[in-house]
Order: structure tokens, then sequence, then C-alpha cells
């Protein structure tokens, strides 16, 4: 019996890449306990330690850095298969994924247009964290995607499309709401809504590093992944929330939205992303509308 296979590979890879058990269990859709079993076992049957825990956190050993990369590399090579089998096999279709941290509406100009020449290719659309169409796109279960940026790509190619300045929403009734433009400091006391890391690595250790650089901590709220039941929750005087300027278009009582003096710094990027290897036949045309309806 092979102490690998691809069940235990995929909970590997997703623990090596949070570096967090709870956050890699909420990805896998699954409980903590389960997965921390599954590593040990998995850990117990190599004869080698993959990951080392303390109270500083997890990190991978010298045989789990070993691991990874050939992990992944087994992995694309058996998503790629099935994708290619798929392909064959599906009707004449564009599969694009949509970042969720932009509001929807953004993209409405641009879909319009693609479906108006895209012919009898169907569009079939996907929202979901950027991480998660990163792997999507690698295993070849989309075409392309629009993600947000900052983001760990890999051997993605990617189109940098447009930015978007991150601003406050906050309660309406709130002093601060009296002002046009709130800097950091203005709000480094307050009680503010913010995603976790595991949800877009990349762009959390962006602003991680403005926020420092500003001298920026204050007492962070776990934001809810559905901006209308955090927008709720800004509205009921829970907190503030920083968000990409594109949400200014959810409209909701008690609510407002205010410039942030940084938030050209904390600015989220928006890029397409697909395979190399993977080109589309619509691709260029994808591209070409991308470009003139995401520019700033």
């Amino acid at each position: 019996m092979r102490a690998l296979d691809t069940h235990a590979l995929n909970l590997f890879c997703a623990v090596a890449r949070c570096l967090n058990f709870r956050q890699a269990a909420e990805q896998l859709h699954m409980t903590q306990p389960p997965l921390s079993r599954a590593i040990k076992a998995l850990e117990d049957r190599l004869g080698a330690r993959l990951f080392e825990r303390d109270t500083q956190g997890v990190a991978l050993t010298a045989a789990g850095r070993t691991l990874l990369p050939q992990a992944l590399r087994i992995l694309d090579l058996l998503d790629a298969a099935q994708a290619s089998l798929q392909r064959d096999a599906a009707p004449a279709r564009l599969r694009l994924g949509l970042t969720s941290s932009m509001e929807a509406g953004l993209f409405r100009p641009l879909l319009a247009a693609l479906e108006q020449q895209l012919g009898t290719i169907r569009l079939e659309l996907t929202a979901a964290p950027s991480p998660r169409l990163v792997a999507a796109v690698r295993k070849g279960q989309l075409d392309a995607a629009l993600l947000a940026l900052p983001s760990a790509t890999f051997d993605l190619a990617v189109q940098p499309l447009a930015r978007q300045p991150m601003m406050l929403a906050l309660p309406a009734g709130h002093r601060l709401a009296k002002k046009r433009r709130i800097s950091l400091a203005d709000i480094a006391h307050a009680s503010v809504y913010w995603f976790e890391r595991a949800r877009q690595p990349a762009f959390f250790d962006h602003c991680q590093h403005v926020f420092r650089r500003h001298g920026f901590a204050p007492a962070f709220l776990r934001e809810a992944p559905d901006h209308h039941v955090l927008l709720g929750d800004v509205a009921a005087g829970k907190g503030m929330a920083l968000l990409a300027d594109s949400f200014r278009a959810l409209r909701l009582a008690g609510v407002v939205y205010r410039q942030l003096a940084e938030g050209e710094e904390l600015a989220a990027g928006i890029g397409l992303a697909w395979r190399h290897d993977g080109g589309h036949a619509a691709l260029p045309l994808l591209r070409q509308l991308a470009a003139s309806h995401l520019k700033r």
C-alpha cells in the first residue's frame, strides 16, 4: 500500500499553503481535528515529520519542503489530465472566475460585452476568493479568472488591468461621518472589520505592511464573507470596514462611505489570469474587452 495518495497530498498541500491547520480545514470544508489526525497518520506512514508545530505557529520541516513541490506537480498533472478530458467532452464554453474581493457590479459591463461577442460560446461564471480561483485555473477547471492582486499566481500568465483604492464604510451616525476624508490615524482606536489571511494571503500581507508603516493596529473584527451581512453589521454600529472602492455600489441605510487617505497605498489590483498551456479560443477577445472595460 502506498503511503501517498491524492487525498493525502491534497490535505498536505492545503496545510503547507496556509501554515495554519484551522484555516486549511476551512478551505477543505472540514473541521480541524480530523485534518490534524490525517496529517499525523501521513507522517507516520512516511516515517518523517512534515510540519513543526509550536506556540509560534506551523512551519514546514526539511522533509515537508522536499515533498511540497513534488506534491503540487503530481496534483497539477492529474488535474490537467482530467481537465483535458472534460474539455473534449464539453460543449463550447468559456469558464470565467470572478474575484469576490470586488463588488460584482464592477464586472457587469465587461460581461455584457463579452456575452454579446462570444457567439455560440456559452459563458459560465464562478465567483470565489482569488486563491480558490487561482487553484481552479491551474487545475483546468476554469479557463481564466479576474483576480484581486497581489495574489500568489504561481505559473499562471497574468495581465494587470486596474487598481481599486480602499475606502472606509462606517455607521452614518458616527462622528467621523462628518469628514469627507478619513485617515488610518483617525480610526486607530476603532473596531475595524478585516478579512482572514487565508482568504487572500498575498493581499493580506501587502496591507499588513502598509498598516505597520502607519502604526495602525486597531481592534480587528472578523469580517463576514458575505458583504451584505458585513454592511449590516456596520449599519448596526458594531464596527467599520475597509473595502475596495467598488463596494460603493452597495447602498444600505445606516452606512456611509468615505475616502481613505491611505486608500491608494492599500489599493487592490485587478488582473486576468490564465494557463500558459491552456489558451482558450476566446481568450484574445476576453483580454481585449477586459483591458477596455476595467480601466480606471
